[in-house]
């Protein structure tokens, strides 16, 4: 079985630079800003490899934005757009087996992200200049 210390050999190896790790927790933080990827948590949470980078902060009227976040899921080759926790940040989220893990599948799930943030980009970046507040649900007056 992979475990945290041959994730980092991984990291190194797709020339990921490292920014920060915790290994008692089984997490690193990566970047590689050419390719789109900016704080990419890696963990390592037995059974799974969890990889989550930030997007964007909800706006505080969302409109379009989950069903767009929807669209953009199905043309995604690894991973998918997803709410946080508290519903208040866009991640971009995968996850793959531990057991198995090897290279390859790895730089899949980073070349799909990379790829993911370049065809969508534009649009995120609208999404994010909406202004955040995480209200989802709430009542939003109509823009003039």
């Amino acid at each position: 079985m992979v475990d945290f210390d041959t994730v980092k050999r991984f990291v190194q190896e797709l020339q990921l630079a490292t920014i920060d790790e915790d290994p008692s927790e089984g997490i690193v933080v990566v970047e590689d800003e050419e390719r789109g990827l900016k704080n990419l948590i890696l963990n390592c949470e037995d059974p799974l490899l969890i990889f989550e980078q930030r997007i964007l902060d909800v706006p505080t009227c969302p409109g379009e934005l989950f069903r767009r976040l929807l669209q953009m899921n199905r043309t995604l080759v690894h991973g998918a757009f997803v709410l946080d926790e508290a519903g208040k940040s866009v991640l971009l989220h995968d996850t793959l087996a531990l057991a198995h893990l090897d290279l390859n599948e790895m730089q899949g799930t980073i070349d799909a992200f990379s790829l993911a943030l370049a065809e969508h980009a534009r649009e995120l970046i609208a999404f994010s200049r909406q202004g955040s507040g995480g209200a989802i649900g709430g009542t939003c007056g109509a823009l003039v």
